[in-house]
C-alpha cells in the first residue's frame, strides 16, 4: 500500500480520499466506536462491536451458569487463558503453548524477568539459549546485571529495580542502561559495547520506544544477548497488533505485552506473555484468567485475524510514512522525532514542537485526540483498522492551522506534574 502525494488544501484532501477509496482494509472501520479523528490508539484502543458481543456474550453466560461457566460458557472458561494465547499467538510468531492470556504487562516483567534472573544465577554451565539449561556468566555469587535502555516506560525500570531489590542487590550496581545519543533512539552499537563490557544476564527491552517510535530490529538483539552469554527479553505493548513477531524463530527467550493499545481489548484487559518452549521447565505458574477482562480480548482478536497482521503492517507504514511526509510540510517549528526509515519505526510518529503540549489541548477541543509526551512530543498513532488517510491529513491541517492562527496560545501552558 503506497501513501498518497503529501500536500495541503482541497488538492490534498482529495489525494487523501483517494488513498482511502483504494484501501482494503477500510471496510473495518465501521466496526468500531470512533467518534471525531482519534489518533491515542496506542495508549488506548477503542471499542469494537465484536468485543462488546463477546463481552454480553459473557456476562449472560456468567448470569445463566454461574459457576458452571467454568465448564458450560462456549467457550468454557476454564481454558479461555490457553485459547485466547493460541489466538494471540501467530501475532507475535510463537508456538500456541509458548503465549499465555494472564495478568498485567507489569505483573509479567515482575513474573518473568524475576524467574529467568534467579535460573540465570543459579545455573552452572550452559549458554543462553541452550534447551538444558539457562545460564550466562554470572553466578548465585556474583550476579551480573540487567540490561535496559535510558529511553524505556518507566514502569519496566520500577519493576526491574524492585526485581533486584528483592533479592538484596543495588539497582545501582545490577541494571546497566544504554544511554541515547540523541534522545529519541538507541543506537545498536551501543547496545553491543555494553553487552561486551558488562557482565550481562538479562537484555530487556521493548520492540519498539514508547516516546519516539524506534522499532527495534528483535531478531538481530536477541543474536547479540546469546553471543555475549546473556538471555533476551522484549517488551511489545507498543508493537503487538501493529507490527509482526517472530518470537520462536527468532530465538527470543520471554516477552511480555498488554492487549488494550493497537490490539483494541479495553481498558484494564488482561495481558500476555511468551516463553520459548526452549525454557519450559522453569516456567512460572499462572493463576486464573479474570474471564470479564478477557472476553474483549476474544472479539477483538477476531477482528485483527480476519484483517491480517501483514496488511495491517503494510498500512500502518503507508499511515505513518504519509504523516511523516506531511509534518515535513509544516511551519519549521515542527520536526519528526521518529526513524524515517519505516523498518525502525513502529506504528506512531513523534511529531515534535516548542508548544506541544498547549497544541495537544487545541486539538482535544476540535475533536483530534493525540497525546502528549514532556517536553516536546505529541504522539499521533494512526491505528490502521479505524484510520484512513484523510484522518491523517485533518490532523497535519489542523496543526498547520493552529501553529498558523496561533489559538493554541490561548491554552494555559504547562506546569509541573508527569504525563
Amino acid at each position: 500500500m503506497e501513501a498518497p502525494e503529501p500536500g495541503f488544501g482541497s488538492d490534498g484532501r482529495e489525494a487523501a480520499r483517494a488513498a482511502d477509496a483504494r484501501d482494503p482494509l477500510a471496510s473495518f472501520a465501521h466496526r468500531f466506536d470512533v467518534s471525531g479523528t482519534y489518533m491515542d490508539g496506542n495508549s488506548l484502543g477503542p471499542l469494537s462491536e465484536d468485543s462488546e458481543a463477546v463481552l454480553d456474550r459473557v456476562v449472560e453466560e456468567w448470569r445463566d451458569h454461574a459457576v458452571e461457566g467454568w465448564t458450560e460458557g462456549d467457550p468454557d472458561w476454564f481454558r479461555y487463558g490457553e485459547r485466547l494465547g493460541a489466538k494471540v499467538s501467530p501475532l507475535v510468531g510463537a508456538r500456541e503453548s509458548e503465549v499465555a492470556v494472564c495478568g498485567s504487562t507489569t505483573v509479567n516483567i515482575h513474573t518473568l524477568v524475576g524467574t529467568f534472573y534467579d535460573e540465570v544465577n543459579s545455573s552452572a554451565g550452559g549458554s543462553a539459549g541452550d534447551a538444558n539449561s539457562v545460564s550466562g556468566a554470572a553466578t548465585a555469587d556474583d550476579p551480573g546485571s540487567i540490561l535496559v535502555n535510558d529511553l524505556d516506560f518507566p514502569t519496566d525500570h520500577y519493576a526491574i529495580r524492585a526485581q533486584l531489590r528483592q533479592r538484596g542487590l543495588d539497582p545501582d550496581d545490577h541494571l546497566t542502561v544504554v544511554e541515547s545519543r540523541d534522545g529519541q533512539t538507541i543506537a545498536r552499537d551501543d547496545v553491543e559495547r555494553a553487552l561486551r563490557e558488562e557482565d550481562v544476564d538479562l537484555l530487556f527491552f521493548p520492540a519498539v520506544l514508547y516516546r519516539s517510535g524506534q522499532l527495534f530490529d528483535i531478531a538481530a538483539l536477541t543474536d547479540l544477548a546469546h553471543e555475549h552469554g546473556a538471555l533476551a527479553g522484549f517488551d511489545l505493548a507498543h508493537s503487538v497488533g501493529v507490527v509482526p513477531h517472530d518470537l520462536h524463530d527468532a530465538g527470543v527467550d520471554f516477552a511480555v505485552w498488554c492487549h488494550y493499545k493497537y490490539l483494541n481489548a479495553g481498558p484494564g484487559a488482561v495481558a500476555g506473555l511468551y516463553c520459548h518452549e526452549d525454557h519450559f521447565g522453569i516456567r512460572p505458574a499462572l493463576g486464573t484468567v479474570p474471564v470479564l477482562a478477557a472476553a474483549p480480548l476474544d472479539g477483538a482478536l477476531d477482528v485483527t485475524r480476519e484483517a491480517g497482521i501483514d496488511a495491517i503492517r503494510a498500512k500502518s507504514v503507508a499511515l505513518t510514512d504519509y504523516l511523516v511526509a506531511l509534518v515535513d510540510r509544516l511551519p519549521d517549528a515542527f520536526a519528526v522525532g521518529s526513524p524515517r526509515d519505516p523498518e525502525r519505526r513502529g506504528g506512531h510518529v513523534a511529531v515534535e514542537h516548542p508548544e506541544a503540549y498547549r497544541l495537544t489541548q487545541a486539538l482535544k477541543d476540535r475533536d483530534v485526540v493525540v497525546d502528549f509526551r514532556p517536553p516536546n512530543v505529541i504522539r499521533v498513532a494512526p491505528a490502521p483498522l479505524y484510520t484512513g488517510f484523510e484522518d491523517v491529513f485533518d490532523v497535519a491541517e489542523t496543526l498547520r492551522a493552529l501553529h498558523e492562527s496561533g489559538a493554541h496560545e490561548e491554552y494555559e501552558p504547562r506546569s509541573g506534574g508527569v504525563t
